[in-house]
């Protein structure tokens, strides 16, 4: 039969549907325009009902709701009802108006098929992409987590790894590194030591070179490691004038301990053996205090050559003749008084010849020349073809006719050890630290921003958990907005379906594609 032919509509054909089926106008919306401004007014002055408010909850009132908003002031204004059966109060008489205008050309069916449509496709959808979305972030925030601490954990490694490196803890850098200056004096001792091993090694490799040549290398071979061999670690001004100075005046220090330290009088940190800093002979003016007037009528200077000390009264034409101008400070002599030999080290003659930048490489140049050395002469006795032939080693000298190659690799040994002693990284760092005020900023710098990047990195670690907890709680709000949405929307589809059913003598009417594939 007719009657049991079910009539299926899409949801997104609905409102075309109707229109080509005339059961609205095409300009139905212009109708609409006029209701809801209505129900705007309306809905103002409503009475407290339960039903009420959970008619108008998580939808957007429609043409239905009017009806059962009718059905509830039935209740509520029954008061206002006169013997003709009408309702005297405003409210029900703004309603019924309302649903009145509605039923006019069937403009509520055309806008419930709106609504319908947009829930379905729009509202609903939209809803569970922002869900979908929250959801993404949160793996992201996970993500960034993961990342900041990987980020961290680097930093931290790095930090460790330089900490160790530099023998600190890291609380107070400046402070660490400069206490750690005090090693400085056991790691020179223990290169000197290692030093005096390679006499042997120093004395072969002059012997090769005068055998090769035929004559004295002009400066002498490795000079200034032969110099350490024979006289230990001593100040630069012993290496420089031949005799050991009266008085070791070492430059001070100077470190900026401001930022990690409080009322602090003085950044200035002096290792030398004054507290009050290095005495250039400064008598509160430009004059230099040379100590007693041991100056002769001829004008020369008196360096305490003989027993007995003269002490002559220099008349003031006399002292005009001096020559002044010659500094002893520039060669780092300063004369303290009469009869006694050497005079003041000073400025870098102060240092040993090991502390000293300058006489320091120049030792490393001399260790590295003899490894190479000891290494090119290793790979010949090793090979066929010897740069010594044997009428030549018969006449040569005889530490050079008993080395074999294993004596050379112990040679060789003691130079490598002696070169890595001097050249560590920690050596290095202590040496850098005393010479060089921009190492220790640097350093410490470079603990600061460390440190800062691990801060940062803990930061965006809170920032980005408290992001994902607040993406959950907006995609734990958004839920039960879903679900009373499609609630509405089925609610919705049925009564557009019972509506549209009653005007085809209740056939079957079925909405396809709508709310049902949510």
């Amino acid at each position: 039969m007719e009657q049991d032919i079910p009539i299926d509509i899409h949801t997104n054909k609905l409102l075309d549907w109707l229109v080509s089926r005339r059961h609205v106008n095409r300009d139905w919306q212009t109708h609409v325009l006029t209701i809801r401004a209505k129900i705007n007014n309306a809905i103002q002055d409503m009475p407290v009902h339960e039903g009420i408010a959970k008619l108008l909850s998580g939808s957007y009132i429609n043409y239905f709701h009017c009806k059962n908003i009718i059905e509830i002031l039935r209740e509520t204004e029954a008061s206002s009802r006169n013997i003709f059966g009408s309702y005297g109060s405003q409210r029900m008489k703004d309603w019924q108006e309302i649903v009145k205008l509605y039923e006019k050309d069937s403009v509520y069916l055309a806008e419930v098929a709106q609504m319908l449509m947009r829930n379905v496709n729009f509202e609903v959808p939209s809803l569970k992409k922002q869900i979908a979305k929250c959801e993404q972030l949160q793996t992201e925030c996970d993500k960034q987590v993961l990342d900041y601490q990987k980020r961290y954990n680097s930093m931290q490694n790095e930090l460790k790894v330089l900490f160790k490196q530099l023998g600190i803890e890291g609380k107070k850098v400046k402070h660490e590194l400069v206490a750690r200056l005090q090693e400085l004096p056991d790691i020179y001792n223990k290169v000197a030591e290692n030093a005096k091993l390679l006499s042997k090694a120093v004395e072969y490799y002059s012997a090769f070179v005068v055998l090769i040549t035929g004559q004295e290398h002009p400066g002498g071979c490795v000079s200034m490691l032969k110099y350490l061999i024979e006289h230990g670690n001593t100040t630069t001004y012993e290496w420089t004038y031949g005799e050991a100075p009266i008085k070791i005046e070492e430059p001070p220090l100077i470190v900026n301990l401001e930022d990690e330290i409080e009322n602090i009088e003085n950044d200035t940190i002096d290792f030398g053996e004054d507290e009050g800093g290095i005495d250039f002979g400064d008598d509160n003016g430009n004059e230099i205090d040379f100590g007693e007037n041991v100056v002769d009528e001829s004008g020369d200077i008196d360096w305490g050559n003989s027993t007995e000390v003269e002490t002559a009264e220099v008349s003031t034409a006399e002292a005009q003749e001096i020559d002044f101008d010659i500094s002893l400070e520039e060669s780092g002599i300063v004369v303290e008084s009469a009869g006694m030999e050497g005079g003041v080290a000073k400025d870098f003659n102060a240092y040993t010849i090991l502390d000293n930048p300058k006489t320091r490489n120049m030792i490393i140049d001399d260790l590295m020349e003899l490894q190479a050395f000891l290494k090119m002469r290793l790979f010949d006795m090793k090979g066929a073809n010897d740069l010594i032939s044997m009428s030549q080693m018969q006449s040569a000298d005889t530490i050079l006719q008993v080395q074999t190659p294993e004596s050379i690799l112990a040679m060789l040994d003691v130079v490598q050890v002696t070169l890595a002693n001097l050249t560590s990284t920690s050596a290095q760092y202590l040496h850098n630290i005393k010479h060089s005020e921009r190492f220790v900023e640097h350093m410490a710098h470079n603990v600061k921003q460390k440190e800062s990047v691990m801060q940062r990195c803990k930061d965006s670690q809170d920032a980005a958990r408290k992001r994902k907890v607040e993406l959950q709680e907006e995609a734990k709000a958004l839920q039960p907005r879903v679900q009373l949405i499609i609630k509405k929307t089925k609610e919705l589809q049925k009564e557009i379906e019972q509506d549209i059913s009653k005007r085809y003598k209740n056939r079957p009417v079925n909405i396809m594609g709508g709310v049902n594939m949510m």
